[in-house]
């Protein structure tokens, strides 16, 4: 058998980490696949690892633009996938308008699907993109022969706004990247920190509106206030009407940087060494399908304060204190008591740090070629229709 995998929607961000993630510890011909075709834009293919079973197929018209590359996978890619020989599609991005069969998607958006995140956004071309995503993505889930979900409440979600899927359905999470992998430090009580050498708190997020940076600011603002030596480093790039409101939330409460340094983008590939020169960890996220960012700050050893929201609770369980992303008071609250409690802190990271140990990319590469080569298996192709 030949899997085919159409990433022409992947140029960042989670899609390409699970794409990376799971192509580097592929190994398809323990599942029947004697090879593997990927299709795609060329920064994207320039992140996939070379392999001797794995062929890449750049095309300069899915460089151009989303009309483009959209016109090229409903009329073209299922020609390219005929002459290739594959005997399954694979599309990890969510959205397929072509004739190939059997196909098989992954939904790994999930503000499509949750409108009351959406709405955050008003009338602008974000919704406008939203509502289409959230349109294209549920005609390719309802006909797709198999569907890959992230986490049982993605799986819940979706399910509930778009309704039964025809094909078969299986939940498998992301991995980690082993370089994140740091075992929790001893914890030190609060008296050993200082103005000077504060306890470094980190969140590393796209500043999005979903994202709830400012609050988060507000709280540890507030409680630097309350004598906490504490500082905060945000990390990622930023989504414009978000970034406007941290910078006027941060003009207001720290307008010298005492206490907040925005860091900006950092490449993925850098991340490991500041979480490992972090003490402390928040995620204030009120919208995911798999919080990848969580994962990565479990697996570095962090106590971790944490949104109640979404697939969150499902994936960091006890290794966490909760709070609601929304209320400055409630975030303040849960860094509060990790704060005065190194005992509670150490626990915490010692439970995140071993439920991280459950998400590893081999594991998801292991399930996600076991069940395509299941799909490849059990449904007849429908051979695509030359134009």
């Amino acid at each position: 058998m030949r899997l085919g995998i159409d990433a022409t929607g992947i140029r960042s961000g989670g899609g390409l980490t699970h794409l990376v993630g799971v192509l580097n510890a592929a190994r398809p011909a323990q599942y029947g696949f004697d090879g593997i075709v990927v299709w795609g834009g060329s920064a994207t293919l320039a992140q996939i690892p070379e392999k001797p079973w794995l062929s890449k197929v750049p095309h300069a018209i899915r460089e151009r633009n989303l009309l483009l590359r959209t016109y090229w996978q409903r009329f073209r890619l299922a020609d390219s996938v005929r002459r290739t020989k594959c005997d399954l599609l694979f599309v990890p991005g969510g959205s397929y308008a072509g004739n190939f069969r059997p196909v098989v998607t992954m939904s790994q958006n999930m503000l499509p699907f949750q409108r009351r995140e959406a709405r955050r956004y008003g009338l602008s071309a974000t919704s406008l993109r939203l509502v289409m995503l959230r349109c294209s993505q549920a005609v390719t889930l309802r006909r797709a022969s198999g569907v890959i979900f992230l986490s049982e409440y993605a799986r819940n979600t979706i399910m509930s706004a778009i309704g039964t899927l025809r094909g078969q359905l299986i939940t498998v999470p992301h991995g980690v990247d082993r370089r994140f992998i740091h075992a929790p430090r001893v914890q030190k009580s609060m008296s050993e920190y200082s103005p000077a050498s504060p306890m470094r708190l980190i969140y590393v997020s796209i500043v999005d509106l979903y994202k709830h940076q400012w609050t988060v600011c507000e709280a540890v603002c507030s409680l630097r206030k309350e004598g906490f030596p504490i500082a905060l480093d945000l990390i990622g790039p930023a989504y414009p009407r978000a970034l406007h409101k941290l910078t006027a939330t941060l003009r207001s409460i720290d307008p010298d940087g005492v206490v907040v340094r925005y860091l900006g983008q950092v490449p993925h590939n850098e991340l490991h060494e500041l979480y490992a020169s972090a003490d402390f960890g928040v995620f204030a996220s009120s919208c995911e399908n798999m919080p990848n960012i969580l994962i990565e700050c479990m697996a570095s050893g962090l106590p971790i304060a944490c949104s109640n929201r979404g697939p969150m609770p499902e994936v960091l369980g006890d290794g966490g204190v909760y709070f609601d992303p929304e209320t400055s008071a409630s975030i303040a609250d849960a860094i509060r008591r990790l704060l005065v409690s190194r005992e509670l802190r150490a626990k915490v990271a010692q439970v995140a740090f071993v439920r991280a140990g459950l998400y590893s990319w081999e594991r998801c590469a292991d399930e996600t070629l076991r069940f395509l080569a299941q799909i490849a298996s059990a449904v007849e192709r429908v051979p695509a229709i030359e134009h």
